[in-house]
């Protein structure tokens, strides 16, 4: 049986040697700290999306944004995998708010509460705080532990 893919977006905004993050108030991911973003309504682009998504869940809006992954998410008991596109933003307009979905935060860049996000963003966030583009797969169990993963840095030119 072929697996079903959902596709997704996430948004992570940079300024001033810190890093936005949003605790997740309800749904898949309740109680942990993410990126912004979500799926794609009818019609939208994958970038059209990141920047909707971003602005529902925390008021900002984009200047500018740049793909930096996509990270496949699969499980070994769902036929459900998830293709992440995880995009860079540190130019936006406006201040972050609270919305009813997430509650952002600033986080020095060196001071990131992994314990308190999910399991594989230990492994890909200091590739993305280093400025390299990837690919990045992730299997996880019935647990949600990271069974096997692989990131591969993508050459300067993409």
């Amino acid at each position: 049986m072929a697996l079903k893919k959902t596709v997704l977006t996430l948004v992570l905004i940079t300024k001033n040697n810190k890093i936005l993050l949003g605790l997740k108030k309800r749904g898949f991911g309740m109680g942990k700290f993410n990126g912004f973003g979500g799926k794609l309504e009818a019609g939208e682009t994958i970038e059209e999306a990141a920047r909707r998504e971003l602005f529902e869940e925390s008021s900002l809006e984009v200047k500018s944004l740049e793909k930096i992954a996509v990270i496949d998410f699969s499980w070994q008991n769902k036929e459900q995998d998830l293709e992440v596109h995880v995009f860079h933003c540190d130019n936006f307009v406006g201040e972050p708010e609270e919305s009813e979905e997430m509650k952002p935060e600033w986080f020095d860049i060196d001071n990131i509460p992994y314990k308190k996000m999910w399991d594989d963003d230990q492994y890909w966030f200091p590739v993305f705080l280093e400025g390299k583009k990837f690919k990045a797969d992730f299997l996880f169990n019935k647990s949600d532990k990271i069974i096997e993963h692989k990131i591969n840095v993508l050459p300067k030119n993409n």
